[in-house]
């Protein structure tokens, strides 16, 4: 067999299609074998971007997919640039799936936007401390060319154009801000993206307000607060998502902390990204002058799409997937469900998960999974009742553990898969979602959908259970209705 067999390729792509079929993208037909030789099978990426991604969310199943096709026990690696031939490694073992990914910019260069990094800081036992080791995973999907513009994001839109090609000067901070699912992570990933296709030695550190928070108690804990600082105050870029968590409950020593952080990176004019449920002056207990110092640069609004954007949105989305979805399904889809980006691609995910227990994506499935258009997804006869039925039956669980502050995997998993389904087929507010369940906030929600949907782009057994789940509730719904 040649190092580099296309039909290797070929049949490693099929086998990925039928297995692992959500997490197939159309980019994948860039990717190509570079070198196959003492075990190791290297596989060439375009982008740092897309090396990143395969290595933290693909590994497995790519290596899954190399086994099956060649009967060998051998290992994946994704590279981006010169390969190295005739390098024998060991097996996969348990842990190779889990492997941490290389930061977003490199630790050791010298960064392109602003004056040089200080070298990084070691643990008292004398391990070097890993800028990125928490940092959010970029996907190539939510790059700017898959981003559909439109009334509702222009401005949002071009203001992260105008930063990724002039970070630190055009707008800083950028402050990018809007309800749940309309593209804020989609923007901040591509500012990223950009900036790191153009130069991969970029310093950017890409973390959600929890992550930071989490990781300022724990180093306050330990006392390794020069660690924290430096992590977060000597990089070229800093990105948090959703930043209102800054003013959930009792964090003002999050937001000191924060407030000198946000103030060095300024002053050194390194850029600032922020994303939001709401503007600076509406974040609950917030400080007033981060407040103040979030309206600096552009405060920039995402609100939710016209019918003609949520159409070319649900194309894109397709598109990406490489599946053909009929006009007629998208149409039907862009009238019944006039929320946000997310859940229209939730409903393509939906398809896809549905098509693949064999059936047609046709109108007659668009009709039954997201209702008549112009009515609703479903909303009109789902209660979170039948919900609770459907998910307390499957698994095995009762509506007391739902709504307990119980936080085991057998209870958080349902839980979570509960307000997915309920987010995706009711009315329902966020809130009134979150109170149902033992009284929990929104943002709570927010993260179980979030949780859900991840998991459904990463395990196709998961994803086809979730389509299951979603049928019964269907069937339960229409049962109770007759």
């Amino acid at each position: 067999m040649s190092k580099t067999d296309p039909a290797l390729w070929r049949d490693m792509m099929a086998y990925l299609r039928q297995k692992h079929e959500p997490i197939c993208r159309q980019w994948f037909e860039e990717l190509r074998i570079a070198d196959f030789s003492g075990g190791l099978m290297q596989v060439q990426t375009s982008t740092p971007v897309q090396q990143n991604y395969l290595q933290k969310q693909c590994l497995h199943p790519f290596t899954e997919a190399a086994q099956d096709v060649t009967g060998q026990l051998i290992a994946v690696r994704f590279v981006n640039g010169p390969v190295a031939p005739n390098v024998r490694i060991p097996p996969p073992s348990a842990h190779t799936t889990h492997d941490q990914p290389h930061p977003l910019g490199q630790a050791h260069s010298h960064p392109p936007i602003r004056k040089p990094v200080r070298s990084v800081q070691l643990h008292a036992d004398g391990e070097s401390w890993n800028p990125g080791a928490d940092q959010m995973v970029l996907s190539p999907d939510y790059s700017f060319e898959n981003f559909i513009t439109g009334p509702n994001n222009q401005l949002a839109y071009a203001a992260s154009v105008a930063v990724s090609n002039q970070p630190g000067t055009a707008y800083n901070p950028l402050f990018i801000h809007g309800g749940v699912g309309l593209g804020k992570t989609h923007l901040l990933q591509a500012i990223c993206q950009q900036i790191l296709n153009r130069d991969p030695d970029t310093r950017i550190l890409y973390v959600s307000c929890d992550s930071f928070m989490n990781h300022f108690i724990q180093c306050v804990q330990s006392g390794q607060m020069s660690e924290f600082r430096n992590r977060y105050r000597h990089v070229d870029m800093l990105v948090i998502d959703d930043i209102h968590f800054l003013g959930a409950g009792e964090r003002e020593r999050s937001q000191e902390e924060f407030f000198h952080t946000f103030n060095e990176l300024y002053q050194s004019n390194r850029q600032i990204v922020l994303s939001s449920d709401a503007p600076p002056s509406e974040i609950p207990r917030l400080e007033e002058r981060l407040v103040s110092r979030f309206q600096w640069g552009l405060v920039a609004q995402v609100a939710k799409p016209s019918f003609e954007t949520r159409v070319a949105i649900l194309r894109a989305k397709a598109q990406i997937r490489g599946m053909v979805v009929p006009d007629e399904v998208i149409d039907h889809i862009a009238r019944a469900m006039d929320t946000n980006a997310r859940e229209l691609e939730g409903a393509i995910t939906n398809l896809q998960g549905h098509a693949s227990l064999g059936r047609a994506i046709d109108r007659g499935l668009a009709v039954e999974l997201f209702g008549e258009a112009g009515g609703g997804p479903r909303g009109n006869h789902v209660s979170l009742q039948h919900i609770i039925d459907v998910v307390t039956t499957s698994y095995n669980v009762r509506l007391a553990d739902l709504q307990s502050r119980r936080r085991h995997k057998s209870v958080t998993e349902p839980r979570q898969v509960c307000m997915w389904l309920a987010r995706k087929n009711t009315r329902f507010s966020l809130e009134e979602i979150g109170g149902h369940f033992g009284g929990r906030d929104h943002t709570t929600v927010m993260h179980s959908t979030k949780t859900v949907d991840q998991r459904r782009e990463q395990d196709p057994e998961y994803a086809r259970m979730i389509a299951r789940l979603d049928e019964q509730v269907l069937r339960t719904a229409n049962t109770a209705g007759a």
